[in-house]
């Protein structure tokens, strides 16, 4: 199969709009069929529930070419699983897990064209989404649901790929104890907005959240869970109830241990401890490792070890570690790769 004419080493976290989407609507109590289609576009009532009432969650996974030359998807299940948990939070009706894995399937082998060949540094990004498309202007549950999946080819998450960021302590709140802080809704983005645009102006690549209930403890950025390691090369990863539970941390965490002997720990990490890391980075779907060289609490410049000219040790053994699984140079967990074709 004849790839699309792209520069595919020089893409951008972008998108671009591919051949095929996948639709199905959620009415009288069922999900239709579903089908692929051409169309791109969205026709909506205005008073449509996710017009007022941000009713919208969304799930991002991404499809690779492996060094075998097979197309396929990373733990697909486990973001079936996350959006039924989102759509449950948000009075939504839950997509089946199976028909999640489908559509998925379905819309990557669509587009098969656009999926980045091996060693280019690219990837397709899947993005499905689903939304109240039935008029609501009460406060209450929209009674119809649209769900769908869009594709894109995409570049690095961060611009400098590999290289190490600067991000900055905010100033401002990402989740509330008991919020929506663990499950991926539209508005938990929405209200990042401010915080990342003016984090960029002052010349920082992100934000690093604080607990609402303290402002002591790390929680993640707009779009990333963090990880630590240790000067003894301990991997840890802060845990709370009002973080988004990332496929990628819970990867990075089964690979540290089962495949490099590395202890592994989730806790509380405070604001104040820190420094004492050697290494920290962001993980998630969109940036799979990136690693950050210096924090910057409003004045106090916290560096690692790491430096800021490449990616620490440890940090890059995660990464080569995952992204081996990831491209079919190194096995895989059983259950971790879902072939495409």
């Amino acid at each position: 199969m004849e790839k699309k004419n792209l520069d595919w080493s020089n893409l951008d976290f972008g998108y671009i709009q591919t051949d095929k989407r996948y639709v199905s609507n959620f009415k009288d109590g069922a999900w239709d069929d579903g089908c692929l289609t051409s169309d791109a576009s969205i026709v909506l009532n205005e008073c449509a529930g996710v017009f007022q009432y941000a009713q919208t969650v969304f799930e991002g996974l991404k499809a690779y070419t492996t060094e075998d030359g097979k197309i396929v998807t990373f733990r697909p299940d486990l973001n079936a699983e996350r959006m039924i948990d989102s759509a449950k939070r948000l009075e939504m009706p839950a997509f089946p897990k199976e028909r999640f894995i489908d559509a998925v399937t379905q819309t990557v082998k669509a587009n098969a064209a656009w999926v980045p060949p091996f060693g280019s540094g690219a990837t397709l990004y899947i993005r499905p989404y689903m939304f109240g498309s039935s008029p609501v202007i009460g406060v209450s549950p929209a009674a119809e649901y649209q769900f769908r999946i869009l594709t894109t080819p995409v570049g690095p998450y961060f611009k400098g790929g590999a290289k190490p960021i600067t991000i900055k302590v905010s100033d401002f709140d990402r989740a509330a104890p008991h919020g929506t802080g663990h499950i991926k809704a539209g508005l938990n983005y929405a209200m990042s907005l401010h915080a990342i645009v003016t984090a960029h102006e002052e010349g920082y690549a992100e934000n690093m959240y604080l607990d609402a209930a303290t402002r002591t403890k790390v929680e993640e950025t707009g779009g990333a869970n963090f990880i630590f390691i240790t000067k003894d090369k301990k991997v840890v990863t802060p845990k709370s109830s009002s973080i988004l539970p990332s496929i990628t941390r819970r990867s990075l965490l089964y690979v540290a241990k089962e495949y490099l002997g590395l202890e592994t720990e989730e806790r509380e990490v405070t604001l104040e401890e820190v420094p004492e890391f050697a290494e920290c980075g962001l993980c998630g779907t969109a940036a799979v490792v990136s690693p950050v060289g210096k924090i910057v609490d409003h004045g106090r410049e916290i560096c690692f070890a790491s430096g800021m000219d490449e990616m620490g040790p440890v940090t890059k053994q995660l990464y080569d570690t995952l992204t081996g699984i990831q491209m079919g140079r190194i096995e895989a967990p059983e259950g971790w790769i879902h072939v495409i074709e």
